[in-house]
């Protein structure tokens, strides 16, 4: 009888964890997406800090300099006039840096499911001391890791379907 018991609780923890799983959502990055990556002077815990910190800090008004355009084109064009202040904003975090806009390597990248090939492609990229480092990398415009990063879901809710089956 004990054995039967277990066997139901068994199966019936199976059912809902395959009901609450979620695979994560596939998003295919547009071919004329603008990426944007942070390279780390070395993998030693000072700079790979030093780069998410430099990430945290500059994420929010990158996102606000593309996030209203509608087009690869515009959001390129405000890139590009706008450089200069980007170098600023960078400089006024970290001294030691290079700033590049254009066509730049990419190694292989996988984001949400979706594996990209190792090539050149239109980005802004920042590289901190020597860049021998672990990078950091999203797609710029379409925004579409910023959007997951920044606080705009903020409002969601979360529930757990276990929790919410055993308190009613």
């Amino acid at each position: 009888m004990i054995y039967l018991k277990k066997g139901i609780f068994l199966l019936i923890s199976i059912i809902i964890g395959v009901l609450v799983y979620q695979k994560e959502e596939e998003i295919i990055i547009p071919t004329d997406a603008i990426r944007m990556r942070i390279i780390a002077n070395s993998n030693n815990i000072k700079d790979l800090y030093e780069k998410k910190k430099l990430k945290e800090e500059i994420e929010d008004d990158l996102y606000d300099m593309v996030k209203d355009f509608n087009s690869t084109s515009d959001a390129r064009e405000k890139i590009k006039n706008n450089l200069d202040i980007i170098n600023e904003m960078i400089s006024n975090k970290t001294k030691n840096f290079t700033l590049h806009y254009g066509m730049n390597y990419f190694p292989k990248k996988t984001y949400r499911g979706v594996v990209y090939k190792e090539g050149e492609y239109e980005s802004l990229v920042i590289t901190l001391g020597e860049g021998l480092g672990d990078n950091w990398w999203c797609v710029l415009y379409p925004p579409l890791c910023m959007i997951n990063d920044n606080k705009i879901t903020d409002d969601v809710e979360y529930h757990s379907l276990v929790y919410d089956l055993l308190k009613n």
